[in-house]
């Protein structure tokens, strides 16, 4: 089998708004703007020694999101170890996502990129998304 979780993809931290998460996370603590989309009120910041991200979000509680092949089949394989659906698997712009509960309680993040990466222009806001190549759809 398989192992479902394949990387830590994002940390989420609450923000009032993005310009505010921007001052002080990029401005006042260094972190490099990867992309910024307005649209859903989120952010992706660069952590140096890690492709993992900080997304800075409006919206979304703090937590970890996990990268996973599929987010409909590992919310499944999550279901059928024992856990629990929190959210059913939902489209987001660079693929899909869902949340579940661990036999535990504990609740984890799980996101597929199938629909690819975000492109962005010079100033990191998000012009669309680059489809993913042939060989791996979750690569970055």
């Amino acid at each position: 089998m398989n192992p479902v979780l394949r990387k830590v993809d994002a940390v989420t931290v609450r923000v009032p708004d993005l310009d505010s998460g921007l001052g002080f996370y990029r401005d006042k603590l260094g972190h490099e703007l990867l992309w910024r989309n307005d649209e859903i009120g989120q952010a992706g910041l660069r952590l140096p020694d890690s492709d993992t991200e900080i997304v800075l979000a409006t919206g979304l509680d703090y937590a970890p999101s996990w990268l996973v092949a599929s987010a409909d089949q590992a919310a499944a394989n999550f279901v059928a170890a024992g856990g629990r659906l929190k959210s059913e698997p939902f489209d987001i712009p660079v693929g899909r996502c869902a949340v579940v509960e661990d036999a535990f309680g504990n609740v984890l993040v799980l996101v597929d990129l199938s629909k690819g990466l975000y492109v962005t222009d010079d100033n990191g806001s998000v012009t669309g998304v680059e489809e993913p190549g042939p060989a791996d759809p979750t690569a970055y």
